[in-house]
C-alpha cells in the first residue's frame, strides 16, 4: 500500500470507562488475531497511527485509543494529577481487558506514547498483559534520568556534549511546565499553523490530520509533562527492568530526541531489537510502510515462539531480528529494507548485493547475465537476506526498466534503496571511437543510470516516504584521460546528474550519491573494449589491464562497504580507494596537474 492513509474507516468503536473517565477506543482487523495496540504521543491523538493501522489490520486486531483528555476520551477533573503514569497504566490495563481479556497484547508506542509504553513494561502488574512492546521517539523516563544522572556525575567531554545536544532539544519541557501559558498559546492561533509547520519541517502530508480537537489535546497533554517528568527524574526506578521483548526504533533526525539517549537501553530490556530509520520525528505519518513492517515482523516472530521466540525461532524474519539484535548499524538501518542492485552478477553489484544481504535486507539482483542474477540472489539468501530475487533486464532499454519497476513494485513493493551499478568499460583514442562505441558505453553507464533513477525515483517519489539512490561513477569522473574520452565522460555525466537529482530530490527525503571507485579488483577489465585496434590486440590488453588491477587487488567488498556506510550517512559524493581520494582532491586544488597527467600515455 502506498501514500498516506488518513482516517480509520471501517473501525468499530467502543467506551472504556477507568478512573472517572471514558477512553474512546476504536478497532480494526479479526479480534481472534493477535492485537496490536498503538499509543499515540503529544499532542496528538489516536489519528496518527491511522496509516500505519491501515496497513496492519488484514494481518492483526489492531486497537488504538485517545489517552485521557484527548480525541475524544474525556479529562479527568481535575487535570492537575489526572495524567500520571500510575493512572495511564490503569487506563491501558482497562483497554487491554476489554479487547483482549484471554491473551497478553503487544504494545507500540510513539512520543508519549513510547514513554507510557515503556511504563507498562517493566511495572510488575502488568505482567503477563504485555507479549511485546515496540518503542518509537520516546524513552522512559526512569531510563532517561539515570542516563542524565551517570552523564552528569562521571563527566567526560562526549558525555557533556551528549548532555548539551539533548538539553537544547528538551527545550520545550520547560515550557510546558509554565502555569497557564502553554494552554493560552495551544487554544490560540499557533495551533492552527500546526498542520503547516508540520508539513513544512516534518513533511508531515497534511491530508487532514491532526484532528480538529488539536487545541484540547495539546492543552491537556501539557499535564503529561507536568505530573510525570520532574517527579521521575528527581525519584527514578532503579528496577526498570523490562518483562517483555522489546524493539527500539530510532528516527536518526529526530528534532526532540537525540540517538544518545537509547546508549544504555541493553541494560534495561536484555535482547533488545534495534532498528534505526532516516527520517524525523512523526514516523507514523511519513514512514508507515516501514514501520509497520518492522512492526509485524517483531509481532510475528513473539507470536510463534513467545518471549523466547528471538533465541529460538527460524526462517526469515528470525534471522532478520537476530542481526539488528545484535547491534550492527547497518542491520539497525536496513534490516527488512527492498535493495535493488543493478550490474549485480559479479563485481561490485554482487559485493553490494551481499552486503546489503547480510545486514538483512531483502535483495533484487538485476543483471543481463539472468544465471548470474540468480546465483546471486541464491547466495544473498544464504548470507541472510529475509528474501531475495534475480531479475534478468537491460538497464539501457528503458521498456524492459519499466516493465522491470514495474514488476518489483506489484511483487515485492517499492525500493527503499537503488543502486544503479551496471556498467561497461571502453578505451581507446577519441579519433577511433565511432558512433556506436559512443551509443553503447552511455546507454549502458549513462542512460541505465537515468532509467533508473527516473523510474524508480519516480516510485520512491509518488510513495512518499523517502529512500536513496546509489550511482556509481569512478574515480575518472574527476581525472581526465587522453584514452577514456568515452568512459570517462559517462562517469562525469553520472556524477553530475547525481548532484542534480540530490538537489532536487532532498525535499521529498531521498537522498542520492555518487559512488567513485578507483581501480577495484573486478573482471569490467575482463569484458572492456579497446578501440582502434585488431580483436588480437585487444584480448593483449584486456589480460594485461586484469592482470595490473590484480596486482592493485582493491576488493569490490570494500566498494559495497562504502555504499552501504554512504546511504547510512546519506553521503553526497564517496571517493573508494587511495586514488580516488586523491584525484577528487587534485581535481579541486590542482587542475592543471592532472591536465598534465591526462597527456602521458597509458602503460597498456
Amino acid at each position: 500500500m502506498t501514500g498516506h492513509d488518513t482516517g480509520l474507516e471501517g473501525a468499530r468503536e467502543r467506551r472504556v470507562r477507568t478512573g472517572g473517565i471514558e477512553l474512546c477506543v476504536a478497532e480494526l482487523g479479526d479480534a481472534e488475531r493477535p492485537t496490536v495496540v498503538l499509543l499515540h504521543g503529544y499532542p496528538d491523538s489516536k489519528e496518527v497511527w491511522s496509516a500505519v493501522a491501515t496497513r496492519l489490520r488484514d494481518r492483526f486486531h489492531v486497537v488504538l485509543y485517545d489517552v485521557r483528555g484527548c480525541g475524544r476520551s474525556t479529562a479527568p477533573r481535575p487535570l492537575r494529577g489526572g495524567f500520571t503514569l500510575e493512572k495511564l497504566t490503569d487506563d491501558f490495563l482497562a483497554v487491554a481487558d476489554a479487547v483482549s481479556p484471554d491473551a497478553p497484547v503487544h504494545v507500540v508506542g510513539h512520543d508519549w506514547g513510547s514513554v507510557q509504553g515503556w511504563e507498562f513494561v517493566t511495572v510488575r502488574r502488568t505482567e503477563g498483559r504485555i507479549a511485546s512492546f515496540t518503542s518509537v521517539s520516546g524513552p522512559g523516563l526512569d531510563h532517561l534520568a539515570l542516563w542524565f544522572r551517570k552523564r552528569l556525575t562521571r563527566p567526560t567531554p562526549r558525555r557533556v556534549a551528549h548532555l548539551l545536544g539533548q538539553g537544547a532539544r528538551s527545550w520545550y519541557v520547560s515550557a510546558l511546565h509554565a502555569p497557564a501559558v502553554p494552554e493560552a498559546v495551544m487554544r490560540g492561533p499557533f495551533m492552527k499553523q500546526w498542520p503547516k509547520i508540520l508539513e513544512r519541517s516534518e513533511k508531515v502530508p497534511s491530508d487532514g490530520y491532526p484532528t480538529p480537537s488539536l487545541p484540547d489535546d495539546a492543552a491537556h497533554g501539557a499535564w503529561l509533562y507536568r505530573d510525570n517528568v520532574r517527579p521521575r527524574l528527581r525519584r527514578p526506578r532503579t528496577d526498570a527492568y523490562a518483562h517483555a521483548p522489546v524493539q527500539l526504533i530510532t528516527p536518526t533526525g529526530d528534532a526532540f530526541l537525540s540517538v544518545r539517549v537509547y546508549d544504555d537501553l541493553e541494560q534495561w530490556a536484555p535482547g533488545l531489537v534495534r532498528h534505526t530509520l532516516a527520517a524525523k520525528h512523526w514516523v507514523p505519518r511519513t514512514r508507515p510502510d516501514q514501520l509497520s513492517a518492522w512492526i509485524a515482523e517483531f509481532v510475528t516472530l513473539h507470536e510463534r515462539g513467545g518471549a523466547e521466540g528471538a533465541a529460538g525461532a527460524r526462517g526469515p524474519v528470525a534471522r532478520g531480528v537476530r542481526r539488528a539484535v545484535a547491534g550492527s548499524p547497518y542491520a539497525q538501518a536496513f534490516g527488512g529494507r527492498l535493495v535493488l542492485v543493478t550490474g549485480a552478477a559479479s563485481g561490485i553489484g554482487r559485493a553490494t548485493a551481499f552486503a546489503f544481504a547480510e545486514a538483512g535486507a531483502r535483495v533484487v539482483a538485476v543483471d543481463l547475465d539472468a544465471e548470474g542474477a540468480t546465483r546471486t540472489a541464491e547466495m544473498a539468501r544464504l548470507i541472510g537476506a529475509p528474501e531475495a530475487w534475480g531479475e534478468c533486464a537491460d538497464v539501457a532499454d528503458e521498456h524492459a526498466m519499466e516493465k522491470l519497476a514495474a514488476k518489483v513494485a506489484a511483487e515485492y513493493g517499492v525500493v527503499d534503496v537503488l543502486v544503479n551499478n551496471a556498467g561497461i568499460g571502453l578505451s581507446g583514442a577519441f579519433l577511433d571511437t565511432s558512433a556506436e562505441d559512443w551509443r553503447k558505453v552511455l546507454d549502458v553507464n549513462l542512460w541505465g543510470v537515468i532509467h533508473g533513477c527516473r523510474i524508480f525515483g519516480k516510485q520512491m517519489a509518488e510513495r512518499g516516504q523517502g529512500g536513496h539512490i546509489v550511482n556509481t561513477a569512478s574515480a575518472a569522473a574527476f581525472q581526465p584521460f587522453k584514452t577514456l574520452s568515452a568512459y570517462s565522460t559517462s562517469k562525469a555525466a553520472v556524477l553530475m546528474l547525481s548532484q542534480s537529482l540530490r538537489a532536487e530530490l532532498a525535499g521529498q527525503g531521498i537522498g542520492v550519491t555518487a559512488i567513485c571507485p578507483g581501480l577495484v579488483n573486478t573482471n569490467i577489465t575482463g569484458t572492456a573494449r579497446f578501440t582502434g585496434v585488431p580483436e588480437e590486440e585487444q584480448r593483449r590488453r584486456r589480460e594485461k589491464a586484469s592482470r595490473a588491477y590484480g596486482r592493485r587487488n582493491y576488493p569490490p567488498e570494500k566498494v559495497a562497504d562504502a555504499v552501504l556506510r554512504s546511504v547510512l550517512r546519506d553521503q553526497a559524493v564517496v571517493p573508494v580507494t587511495p586514488e580516488a581520494h586523491g584525484v577528487r582532491f587534485m581535481s579541486r586544488f590542482a587542475p592543471r596537474v592532472l591536465r598534465a597527467i591526462a597527456r602521458i600515455d597509458p602503460p597498456l
